[in-house]
């Protein structure tokens, strides 16, 4: 099966795009489950801050539950921000292992701030409220350089990135069956 690592800062669609996905394939007779950053910080990854260190090791933790699913023959969308390079290709070394990049402005970001997180991570030094270590803002996030799909998430309409990454999905089950 497969497993698709999102990665994406935040606002740029990837739990939207995972949950529409999912949709689809369920729809159509597929096994697919979510592993949502933002809802793993919750249990198994609580104990985790922000530095490099323990958002690699919350990376890692959400990467072995998508393998369990993997093993059971279902297909995985792995959505968490995931900044480094360095994390993403190592996964990626297991054969099974797609990296989607959703390209997305920080401009764009800025304005949509659903969760208003940016709102927060521009506070000036010093305000209480401000969100410190805030990736894209204060903290590093590199761009993937070998994401297998790329959805430009403030150019392409919600319907129109889903279609091609259930596409991009099938297209790499076929191959791998």
């Amino acid at each position: 099966m497969i497993l698709l690592q999102f990665t994406g800062l935040s606002g740029s669609g990837k739990t939207t795009l995972a949950e529409n996905v999912r949709h689809l394939l369920i729809e159509n007779g597929y096994k697919a489950e979510i592993i949502d950053g933002d809802v793993y910080r919750k249990t198994i990854c609580k104990d985790l801050g922000f530095s490099k260190e323990d958002r690699c090791e919350n990376v890692k933790r959400l990467f072995d539950v998508g393998k369990n699913f993997v093993a059971s023959n279902t297909i995985v969308l792995m959505s968490v921000i995931n900044p480094y390079e360095n994390l993403r290709n190592e996964l990626r070394m297991n054969e099974f292992v797609r990296t989607i990049f959703l390209d997305c402005s920080i401009d764009n970001l800025i304005r949509r701030d659903p969760k208003g997180l940016y709102k927060k991570a521009l506070l000036p030094d010093g305000d209480i409220n401000k969100i410190k270590n805030f990736t894209g803002i204060s903290d590093v996030f590199e761009t993937p350089l070998k994401a297998d799909l790329v959805l430009k998430t403030d150019s392409e309409t919600v319907s129109f990135s889903t279609n091609k990454l259930y596409n991009f999905i099938i297209d790499n089950i076929t191959e791998e069956v």
